[in-house]
């Protein structure tokens, strides 16, 4: 199958458990190494445009987590949907690479959380961070949890939605942009998530939010939540999409007190899939913040 903008070949690693991880490796082996992690309800195609602006120079590493786009999707039995083993998947993934101590984390959505995840045993490897509608703390407190997600991770029937009728992945194409994607970006986004056992992993990232100690999530996001100031004197570059339901002002603000310096590009028209909004912006704008700030 082909997809739009997105002339790629994916590579796959086996992680130790047998399962298959895809993942993207384009640009020069020598180049500077560009971490790029999605979130859920996408996988790597979310990347796509910012790949084509940075490979001519940039290395981009670009992995599907398990049981997201090009990856392999297994049942309960074989692989446990925790933000721990997202963390411990990238950690193999990246190891095995060989990819040095000079590594860019670009994240967005649950990205964020998967990235600084990491970077808690790695911070010193990471020499810039670009931040896209993402988080990397738990729930600001004056923020509401969004009835939409709630439905998801903690009821039948929004578990029935998600995976019977793909109602999380092809709402955030619906909803996710202020501008309409074209039907073939659409299909696209939805095409790993054709069934319902193929849907597991959408679901499972939904009841895996951590709203409080009681959830195996929440002392991960919290340690990385308590160690975000440090990157403050790292470049930061941060791309926002304000009309993001779920990713908004609340979490744009954390970011903005515990990265001070970041270089800010924030959008009062775009929304959660900002990279769709607005790459015709973003993409030169991360490219010239990269070219910018150079690593020694």
């Amino acid at each position: 199958m082909t997809f739009p903008d997105y002339p790629f070949t994916p590579n796959s690693y086996v992680q130790p458990s047998g399962l298959r991880q895809s993942y993207l490796d384009e640009g020069p082996r020598d180049g500077d190494v560009v971490v790029m992690l999605h979130g859920n309800p996408s996988w790597s195609f979310y990347w796509r445009k910012l790949v084509l602006g940075l490979r001519d120079r940039y290395r981009c590493i670009v992995p599907d987590h398990i049981g997201m786009g090009l990856s392999e999707k297994p049942g309960d039995d074989k692989y446990e949907y925790t933000l721990q083993s997202r963390v411990d998947d990238l950690d193999r993934l990246l190891d095995s690479l060989k990819l040095g101590n000079n590594i860019t984390l670009a994240v967005h959505d649950w990205g964020g959380m998967i990235g600084f995840g990491w970077a808690l045993k790695h911070s010193a490897r990471v020499k810039r961070i670009v931040i896209l509608n993402t988080a990397s703390f738990p729930l600001p407190p004056a923020k509401a949890m969004p009835w939409q997600l709630k439905l998801g991770r903690d009821s039948l029937l929004g578990a029935g939605l998600i995976r019977g009728f793909n109602a999380f992945a092809d709402g955030a194409t619906r909803f996710g942009v202020i501008n309409k994607m074209p039907n073939d970006v659409r299909a696209a986004y939805n095409a790993p998530y054709d069934s319902w056992a193929n849907r597991i992993s959408t679901l499972r990232f939904v009841q895996d939010i951590p709203l409080s100690p009681a959830d195996r999530a929440w002392s991960l996001v919290e340690a990385a939540g308590k160690k975000l100031h440090e990157y403050a004197d790292r470049p930061v570059f941060i791309g926002w999409g304000l009309k993001d339901f779920v990713f908004d002002k609340h979490f744009l603000k954390v970011f903005e007190t515990q990265l001070p310096n970041a270089e800010k590009h924030v959008f009062a028209d775009a929304g959660h899939y900002v990279l769709e909004d607005k790459a015709d912006d973003l993409v030169p704008a991360i490219r010239k913040f990269l070219d910018s700030h150079p690593l020694v």
